[in-house]
């Protein structure tokens, strides 16, 4: 197959498929009550006022935000953080200062960053965007996210989103991640690689797994197809997924990439679960 690289300024919209992961390469067709459900989105965005991200309550100015009690709820991560996992800390250890969970098992990958901790209203973004359909949810996400890793951008040649197995794209219809790392190129600058790194073995769902089972359960699911082999070698990634929680899919796709000769593998999710105290 061949590999193409989408630039910052040609990142498809998030509604079509361009050959990148949002949509699988054939279409289904949409169904009526799919349609129906968009007709109406459309049309509530015409004649309500702007809505809450979040709980749909009415929000003042922009539609893509939340309400005062949703953005409290949220837990923003902020400084003073674990420099390698991105997870925040109770008390401020200084500079460079590493979590527990980092210095007991070292990431194969070099950061991690976030926008949130994995819980309450980031949760529910996060189910919302995934499971629900709310596309829309994409670019106010993915320009939280291109904020929140502007630092692991700054110096990537290019982002790549984690991929999904073809059989659980089908289903879905669109790749969450997809999506979100075609708002942080166009907001970063860094070109977008949707081809390059395939999902090619089908997992159980992650959920309710131990970290070693999930660890076992996506040992060897990543490969860089062949084709791309040299859009990769000596790049440096960021990785880009919605959730991150113990790191086994993370490293599993840092593990290919390092093997197609990326010089390193950054990973920036919209969430991230905070280790056990």
């Amino acid at each position: 197959m061949s590999c193409v690289t989408l630039a910052a300024a040609d990142a498809p919209a998030l509604t079509a498929p361009a050959g990148a992961d949002v949509l699988p390469p054939v279409r289904p067709p949409l169904g009526l009550r799919r349609l129906a459900r968009a007709g109406l989105g459309a049309l509530l965005a015409l004649v309500l006022p702007p809505s809450c991200l979040a709980c749909r309550h009415p929000v003042a100015g922009s539609a893509a935000a939340l309400c005062p009690a949703c953005w409290r709820a949220m837990r923003f991560i902020e400084r003073p953080y674990c420099e390698r996992l991105g997870t925040p800390f109770r008390d401020d250890p200084g500079p460079g200062a590493l979590s527990p969970a980092a210095i007991a098992a070292p990431p194969l990958f070099g950061r991690a960053r976030g926008v949130a901790l994995y819980e309450g209203v980031a949760r529910e973004l996060v189910h919302a965007l995934k499971y629900r359909d709310r596309l829309d949810l994409a670019p106010a996400l993915g320009a939280w996210m291109a904020r929140a890793g502007a630092e692991l951008l700054a110096g990537a040649d290019l982002v790549i989103p984690v991929p999904l197995h073809r059989a659980r794209l089908w289903r879905r219809r669109f790749n969450q991640a997809a999506a979100l790392a075609q708002v942080i190129g166009r907001a970063s600058g860094v070109p977008v690689e949707t081809l390059a790194l395939r999902r090619v073995k089908r997992t159980p769902a992650q959920v309710g797994l131990t970290s070693l089972q999930r660890a076992d359960n996506v040992r060897g699911a990543f490969r860089v197809a062949s084709g791309c082999r040299e859009r990769i070698a000596g790049r440096r990634i960021v990785l880009v997924d919605d959730v991150m929680t113990t790191g086994a899919t993370a490293t599993a796709a840092t593990r290919a990439l390092r093997a197609a000769g990326a010089v390193n593998v950054d990973v920036l999710a919209f969430a991230l679960v905070a280790p056990e105290p």
